[in-house]
C-alpha cells in the first residue's frame, strides 16, 4: 500500500476555515474521484510556532500511479483551488510513502 501525504502549516488565524475546508470539500472530492481513499488528516502536535498550526493530510493509494493519475486529473485543480482560497496563508509540501508489512 501506498500513502499520500501532505504536510501543511497554515496561519493560526486561518486554521479552523482551513480544517472545515478539507473535511468538507477537498477530502470528498478526492474520495470521489476513486484513485485515493481513507483519508486521515491529523493535528501535528510537535510544531511550536504561535502564528502557525500544522496538519498532515494522508491517503491510502494501490499504486504511485493512481497518485499521478488523481494528481493529472483532480489534484493539481484542488491544489489551485486551496492556494486561490488560503493565498499566502498556507503552505504544504507532499511525500509518497510505502507501507512495510
Amino acid at each position: 500500500m501506498i500513502i499520500y501525504n501532505t504536510t501543511y502549516q497554515v496561519d493560526v488565524n486561518d486554521a479552523r476555515n482551513f480544517v472545515i475546508y478539507i473535511l468538507e470539500q477537498f477530502i470528498p472530492s478526492t474520495e470521489a474521484q476513486g484513485d485515493l481513499k481513507n483519508a486521515r488528516l491529523t493535528r501535528i502536535l510537535s510544531h511550536k510556532d504561535p502564528d502557525s498550526e500544522c496538519f498532515s493530510l494522508q491517503f491510502e493509494a494501490e499504486s504511485t500511479a493512481k497518485i499521478h493519475h488523481w494528481l493529472v486529473q483532480q489534484g493539481n485543480k484542488l491544489n489551485e483551488d486551496m492556494n486561490k482560497m488560503f493565498r499566502d496563508e498556507i503552505v504544504g509540501f507532499s511525500t509518497i510513502m510505502e507501507v512495510i508489512e
